[in-house]
C-alpha cells in the first residue's frame, strides 16, 4: 500500500534484540470531505505508525512536519494500555520512503533533494 502524509514527531532510532536497529515514526493522513447537502466540509485524521528496518541513518532526516510518501505492508495491532484498556493502532512495515517536503531542518545537508529510499546503503549522500 502507498500513502502520503505528514510526520508527527521526529523519527526515533531504536535497537531491538540481536542488535538490529529500526527507525520508528508516525504519519498523519488528513482527509476532508463535504457531506451531501452540507456547505461545511468535515476533516478527519488517521495516524499510521511506521517502522523502517533497512537503514537507520535515514532517521536523522525524518523530522516533524516533513511530508513523505510511504510504500509498505499495512497491518492492525491490538493491545492493552497500562490500565488494561483495549487499544488499537494501524502500523506499516515500510519498504520505500520518498521525501516530498522536508520538515524542520537542523543542517544544510538535510535540505538537499532526496531520492526514493528503498535499499540499505552504507552512507547517505545527505
Amino acid at each position: 500500500m502507498e500513502f502520503t502524509g505528514r510526520i508527527t514527531t521526529d523519527a526515533r532510532i531504536s535497537v531491538v534484540k540481536g542488535g538490529k536497529e529500526v527507525v520508528n515514526f508516525s504519519i498523519a493522513l488528513n482527509e476532508r470531505y463535504k457531506p451531501k447537502g452540507s456547505s461545511e466540509s468535515k476533516e478527519f485524521t488517521t495516524y499510521i505508525d511506521v517502522a523502517w528496518w533497512m537503514n537507520p541513518a535515514v532517521g536523522k532526516i525524518l523530522k516533524k512536519g516533513a511530508i513523505v510518501t510511504i510504500s509498505g505492508r499495512i497491518y492492525p495491532r491490538a493491545y492493552s494500555d497500562m490500565e488494561g484498556n483495549p487499544k488499537a493502532s494501524i502500523n506499516c512495515h515500510a519498504n520505500k520512503i520518498q521525501i516530498i517536503h522536508f520538515g524542520k531542518t537542523t543542517t544544510k545537508e538535510s535540505t538537499l533533494e532526496s531520492p526514493e529510499i528503498t535499499d540499505p546503503v552504507d552512507d547517505l549522500p545527505f
